[in-house]
């Protein structure tokens, strides 16, 4: 007679949905290469030391460095020179912009926390009110909320 199958594990009470919050997380570390065509590519992938190294060299050849804890678990198990998956295309997307905004702003001396602009380009019909700076308060005014037209 074999041992019987436990059940299935009870919620954690932290919300952790892995069941597993008492335990740290391995280090793992994934690095994509942007391809001109095509998808993203995975270029390097490891766990431990070897996640570090990955870091250590990133850092050194200044390249971004996103930290996703639960993304690059998903990457990290997809082959090398692979194409990320279309599931992880918004969150990789998501970063890549980032970086890219980081990129420019810090070469066009643009502080990181600005507004980014639109990547449609420019409103053909001129700025939306909510794009210029807030005015200090005009002559019949009570508040910095410039009157309406």
């Amino acid at each position: 007679m074999a041992p019987p199958t436990p059940g299935p594990t009870p919620p954690d009470p932290t919300g952790d949905p892995r069941g597993d919050s008492d335990k740290p997380r391995r280090q793992v570390a994934v690095a994509l290469q942007h391809m001109a065509e095509g998808l993203p590519r995975i270029v390097a992938t490891g766990q431990g030391a070897v996640a570090e190294q990955i870091l250590e060299l990133a850092f050194a050849n200044g390249v971004k460095v996103r930290q996703d804890a639960d993304l690059a678990e998903i990457l990290s198990v997809i082959d090398i020179d692979s194409e990320i998956p279309i599931e992880a295309l918004a969150a990789v997307a998501e970063i890549l912009a980032h970086v890219y905004r980081a990129n420019g702003r810090l070469s066009s001396g643009v502080p990181l926390d600005a507004a980014p602009a639109s990547p449609y380009g420019p409103n053909p019909y001129g700025p939306h009110p909510h794009d210029r700076a807030p005015k200090s308060p005009g002559p019949g005014t009570t508040s910095g909320t410039p009157p309406l037209r």
